[in-house]
């Protein structure tokens, strides 16, 4: 059912709920595990391999739409009796599976059945829990296939939830999130999100904004009236409070994004200042070769790190310096790629000696980005002169060799990513998406605040106010086009 929102006029009334007709439904594309994600039929009964390939100790093949429990009576011989259109909603079965052709049996499984609309898609779902071996499962899967089901496409399962109104937009992007988390912080904040704590924020601030729209419709459909100063001056401020409350929102992203994709981290220095002996200590086992020999390291070594729920990808290059080596040379030119491309810069110089053209060149190399300067070898008697090192960079003093200062390091790794910060206690968004989306929320907001106060016409204030509407509306999915639908789903696998 489609509710709209009443502003007072039918030139600004908005959808509050999806309509299944808003998104264009093509029937005539076929369905197959590489092709991009594209609205599909959804009367049609959908199958998939819910769970990963290869071995393991069960496999899942889920199935929904309106014949799924038909298809699966088909398919199932209870142990007991009685078949799946007989089977009370989240209830589980012992059986086989075998083929109705000839009584073959195919495999021993679990079944459960959950009747519309107390499921994940709202449809009818059958979930086939068979042994985890790539055969059964595929056996399971074309019989499913024969017998009317078509093969989902990628988060087709998700789409149909999103389609059929049990999540909006943000929260199926919350579940991929979700299944992608790769610490347990990012696993709290695609939670949050999906629990519908971002969606319950939209609507809120939708609702302020219809209510500023709804004054301003008011007005324009009796011209003869006129804003007073001070309602012109509440409805600005109510305008520039709820702009406000978006930035702050939007605000978030960076530290959210690093939760959810994980900092890339650039370990740089001259030759022999000791970045692989850093890495090493960092990552707690010998993942680098270290040696004496200047050159050792000539290519980027990549390497994952958890700092209290922040994941880290940190890079080890290779020793920046002047080389007539092609191969030393290659590893220079992809550590200065590196510095450009990471969220942080780990600067390491050796404490023990005095600071050398190579040092400064990376310096040089460094000063724009954010970056931690870090003094190894502090268990050697210190020569280098660190009034040459650009002011305002934090400094750490560690030990790669003995240990020394390394949870320092880490302290100041997790203080720099969040020193600015937006508080990780709140709600965070993760999506560059919905920060967009905000951020062109409020610049609308501020523009229509603006008109009000200059005076200029209502029209124009209602214009603004639509398009700040429109924009957060994208957000839940209440206002979003097909190219946008696509992009979030194609990232799902089949079976989600």
């Amino acid at each position: 059912m489609v509710r709209a929102l009443d502003c007072g006029s039918s030139g600004c009334g908005f959808e509050s709920h999806r309509s299944p007709h808003r998104y264009p439904v093509r029937p005539e594309k076929s369905a197959c595990m590489s092709d991009p994600f594209m609205p599909m039929n959804l009367e049609d009964t959908i199958v998939a391999i819910s769970t990963p390939s290869g071995e393991g100790g069960i496999g899942i093949v889920r199935l929904s739409g309106k014949d799924a429990i038909g298809i699966a009576s088909m398919m199932f011989s209870p142990h007991r009796k009685g078949t799946p259109t007989e089977f009370r909603s989240h209830t589980m079965h012992y059986g086989h599976i075998t083929d109705p052709r000839d009584g073959t049996v195919i495999d021993e499984v679990l079944l459960s059945v959950m009747k519309a609309p107390h499921s994940y898609t709202k449809e009818d779902v059958v979930e086939i829990n068979c042994h985890g071996g790539m055969i059964p499962l595929r056996r399971v899967l074309e019989l499913a296939v024969r017998e009317g089901a078509r093969i989902a496409g990628p988060g087709e399962f998700t789409f149909r939830a999103f389609m059929n109104g049990r999540i909006d937009l943000s929260q199926a992007e919350a579940t991929i999130d979700l299944i992608r988390a790769k610490t347990d912080r990012a696993r709290k904040l695609a939670m949050e999100q999906l629990s519908g704590a971002l969606s319950e924020k939209i609507a809120s601030a939708r609702t302020t904004l219809v209510e500023i729209c709804a004054h301003i419709e008011a007005y324009i459909d009796f011209p003869e009236e006129e804003l007073d100063l001070h309602t012109r001056e509440e409805l600005s401020r109510s305008a520039d409070t709820l702009a406000g409350r978006l930035r702050e929102l939007s605000s978030t992203y960076e530290e959210a994004r690093f939760f959810r994709e994980g900092l890339s981290v650039a370990i740089v220095g001259r030759p022999n200042v000791g970045k692989s002996s850093l890495l090493n200590a960092l990552v707690e086992r010998e993942r680098a070769i270290v040696t004496e020999s200047p050159g050792t390291t000539r290519d980027v070594i990549e390497e994952y790190l958890n700092i209290n729920g922040l994941p880290l990808r940190i890079m080890d290059t290779a020793g920046i310096r002047e080389t007539h080596d092609l191969a030393e040379s290659e590893g220079v030119r992809r550590s200065l790629r590196a510095i450009d491309g990471a969220d942080l810069v780990l600067a390491v110089f050796d404490m023990s000696l005095p600071l050398k053209d190579e040092d400064f060149t990376v310096i040089d190399k460094i000063r724009t980005r954010k970056s931690i300067i870090v003094l190894n070898k502090a268990d050697l008697p210190g020569s280098v002169d660190e009034g040459l090192i650009p002011e305002g960079l934090p400094i750490v003093r560690i030990s790669a060799r003995t240990g020394q200062g390394m949870d320092s390091l880490k302290r100041e790794i997790e203080g720099l990513v969040f020193r600015s910060g937006s508080s990780s206690d709140g709600l965070m968004i993760t999506n560059l998406r919905h920060k967009l989306a905000l951020d062109g929320a409020a610049e609308a907001i501020s523009r229509a605040s603006r008109a009000i106060v200059e005076g200029l016409p209502y029209e124009i204030t209602a214009f603004e106010l639509r398009d700040a509407l429109d924009r957060l509306g994208e957000i839940a999915g209440e206002t979003t086009t097909e190219d946008i639908l696509n992009r979030i789903f194609s990232r799902f696998c089949v079976g989600k």
